[in-house]
């Protein structure tokens, strides 16, 4: 097979996209050279680079110590590749795990194409009949869905989860933030049995979306005051879990105030500036609450065994094959030809419009 020409969005200086081309040449034994469908958009991480927000433009991660050391930038424009929600199909594999023509949801930038190594990139087959399109979700935006549900199992029930969603079974659950992280956690909550689930966000637009899906939908301040008088047990008001998926210091504070005591925020959001919002010396302090950081990389302590990426990837299939059609239709509100992407970006970082899920087309 020869050589291709591969096409990256990127971003070349604050506030302006662009596309390059590179060349790539073929697949070496044991991996696999995939076309891709569609590349999934992931607001929340991807604008930092565009705003220049992202706390690499300002540090560097040192890894041996887990710190971030300041003014010592490790990310500079331009930043020739982003995006990690991928659906390629197999256009030539050197693998025997893999064959032509096969579909898999992937992690590795909004790319023309890609030469995986199924020993290092993450690739999950789509089964027959899966839609292409809902495999975006699969490899990395479900599975911190699922990481997030993951967490409050794990704090009723330690290491012995055996079922995603068995902490949540039975308990009303507030999620906080109609992003896809946030409507995916909510559906996942449903379906493991939540007694309710309510979704707070300050977009009418993302209410309407919360309420087409089947959840009930409240503003923050309705929802943190809906869980103090209506949710209780015992002597105890407020939610056993709040999932925070929204960056911004005044949602986390509000999730801390729908806690009962003791109770557990997840936290799936991702903040890029300070959190002047946010009040530890009073609902935080004087309700002895706990705050868990839920990402993809790390599930609960004791459970690493049991719970590797591919089996949170299987559950997002799952619930996708119940749910898809749904999402399809309230959740994935752009379908963007990955050719207009830097002016698409430019537009969405000027004009701010309304969306959930933004999705650019490759290849059919």
């Amino acid at each position: 097979m020869s050589d291709r020409t591969i096409q990256s969005l990127g971003i070349e200086r604050e506030g302006q996209a662009y596309i390059i081309d590179y060349v790539e040449g073929p697949p070496p034994e044991g991996q696999v050279r995939l076309q891709t469908l569609y590349s999934g958009f992931s607001a929340g991480t991807e604008l930092t680079f565009m705003k220049h927000t992202n706390p690499y433009f300002h540090s560097r991660w040192d890894g041996d110590r887990g710190v971030f050391v300041a003014g010592e930038p490790s990310l500079n424009y331009p930043v020739p590749f982003l995006g990690y929600m991928e659906v390629a199909r197999v256009v030539d594999s050197r693998n025997p795990a893999f064959t032509t023509g096969q579909v898999v949801a992937t992690a590795f930038a909004h790319k023309t194409g890609h030469t995986a190594d199924p020993a290092r990139d993450v690739l999950v087959p789509l089964p027959d009949g899966f839609d292409p399109l809902l495999g975006i979700f699969v490899a990395q935006m479900g599975p911190i869905a699922a990481n997030g549900i993951l967490h409050a199992d794990a704090e009723i029930f330690g290491s012995q989860v055996t079922r995603l969603g068995q902490g949540v079974e039975g308990r009303p659950v507030l999620v906080i933030g109609a992003g896809s992280v946030g409507l995916m956690t909510a559906l996942f909550a449903r379906r493991a049995g939540a007694s309710a689930v309510v979704v707070a966000d300050p977009s009418l637009y993302r209410r309407q979306r919360i309420e087409a899906l089947g959840l009930v939908a409240m503003d923050e301040e309705q929802a943190w005051q809906h869980a103090r008088s209506q949710w209780h047990s015992g002597a105890d008001r407020g939610a056993d879990f709040v999932f925070q998926t929204r960056a911004h210091a005044g949602s986390l504070h509000t999730a801390l105030r729908a806690l009962r005591p003791q109770g557990t925020v997840i936290d799936l959001a991702f903040y890029q500036g300070g959190a002047d919002a946010l009040r530890l010396g009073e609902e935080f302090h004087h309700n002895g609450l706990s705050l868990k950081c839920a990402q993809i990389n790390r599930v609960p302590r004791g459970l690493a065994h049991q719970w590797d990426r591919k089996r949170l990837a299987n559950e997002t299939i799952a619930l996708l094959r119940d749910e898809g059609a749904a999402v399809i239709r309230e959740m994935i509100t752009h379908i963007v030809p990955f050719a207009d992407g830097p002016a698409f970006l430019q537009e969405l970082v000027e004009t701010r419009p309304e969306f959930v899920q933004i999705v650019f087309k490759v290849a059919d």
